[in-house]
């Protein structure tokens, strides 16, 4: 008998016409917990499926505690999964078609403050000026450069020396869906990763290649849990800061941006978003800069 995940290989052929490699990583993910989920309601043949299984499937991974994003992927991966399968024929009918994400309130993460962020920089100046190891000069230019350009994680790590251009102050980034972007750098974090490149060497492995940033041991391009761990290490550097992971930062800097007078489609822009609305949810202004444009802006104010 025909199961779902006879047809996975075939669709992520499909795919890698027009995603990218995380992409259709995850959507494999996806169609393999759906299958799991199916075979607990006893269900393995494709045409067995029914509307009402992908929502109780998706009510569960609700129940659990599954960001919003994620449920909103997987939803996509399934739509995009039978809506293929229609199309070629395997499936007489699209149990999808009535299919909607289970609505889950957004919440924004927790973030630092202007006065944390600077607090942290300098704090991290210093003890690299301090302790002088490379380590420390390593992890500084991490820092900034998280704080100065809201990359993600994996983006950061992907970084060749040739993505600086430092003539026009910019990181060139290979984001989601291998979509490339040009960031602008501020000059605090050019300079930090000057001082990290001047001590580069000392790291440098037969591993090392042309990446940015790269680890102590084996000099092998910096794996995204060490960035984890400097980001968490450092933020604990301030005194009340919360305890964030990168994407904290990513979202410190486009809120430091909109409070410094950004408007929403350039932080869009800066972030990598496909849609503003993502940037929406990531971005928040506060009520004193919102009535600050308000009176600025509105004749009637």
């Amino acid at each position: 008998m025909t199961s779902l995940l006879d047809w996975a290989a075939p669709f992520d052929d499909h795919l890698a016409t027009r995603h990218g490699a995380r992409t259709r990583l995850a959507y494999g993910t996806d169609l393999r917990v759906l299958a799991d989920f199916l075979v607990t309601r006893g269900i393995e043949a494709p045409d067995q499926i029914r509307l009402a299984d992908l929502r109780a499937w998706l009510a569960s991974m609700s129940d659990q505690g599954l960001a919003r994003a994620t449920l909103q992927r997987r939803t996509a991966a399934v739509k995009g999964f039978f809506a293929w399968a229609c199309d070629q024929g395997l499936l007489g009918s699209d149990p999808s078609a009535g299919l909607r994400s289970v609505k889950v309130p957004s919440t924004l993460p927790d973030t630092i403050s202007q006065r944390e962020a600077r607090e942290l920089m300098d704090a991290l100046a210093a003890i690299a000026a301090e302790d002088g190891t490379t380590i420390a000069y390593r992890d500084q230019a991490i820092m900034e450069l998280l704080y100065a350009t809201g990359l993600r994680v994996f983006e950061l790590c992907s970084l060749e020396l040739e993505s600086l251009d430092r003539t026009r102050e910019l990181v060139r980034v290979v984001g989601k869906g291998d979509k490339e972007r040009s960031v602008p750098v501020g000059r605090p974090a050019l300079k930090a990763i000057d001082a990290w490149l001047e001590r580069r060497a000392e790291f440098v492995t037969a591993r090392s290649g042309r990446a940015l940033f790269i680890g102590e041991r084996l000099g092998a391009r910096v794996d995204p849990r060490v960035v984890r761990r400097v980001v968490h290490r450092s933020l604990g550097l301030v005194e009340g800061a919360p305890d964030l992971g990168p994407h904290g930062l990513r979202h410190a800097m486009a809120t430091h941006l909109l409070e410094g007078g950004a408007d929403l489609r350039s932080v869009q822009e800066v972030l990598g978003h496909a849609s503003i609305t993502t940037t929406q949810i990531y971005t928040h202004v506060s009520s004193e800069r919102l009535r600050a444009v308000f009176e600025q802006a509105h004749p009637r104010a």
